[in-house]
């Protein structure tokens, strides 16, 4: 459980990164590295929700 909790900062740190690094590339006009932040932030939400539905499925089971 230890090991989700860290993933799961991991993915925000990275998350929050990510857009930063989007804001920058955009105000100077470097648009393929944005492209590029778009695309890892898209996938760092996606694992983000799988973590979570499984974190919900056993929080559940636990019940």
């Amino acid at each position: 459980m230890g090991k989700k909790f860290a993933l799961n900062i991991f993915y925000n740190l990275a998350i929050i990164l990510s857009i930063c690094g989007v804001v920058w590339c955009y105000q100077n006009h470097k648009y393929l590295p944005s492209a590029f932040l778009v695309g890892v932030a898209a996938c760092l939400f996606y694992f983000k929700y799988q973590l979570t539905k499984e974190l919900r499925k056993s929080f559940k089971e636990k019940k």
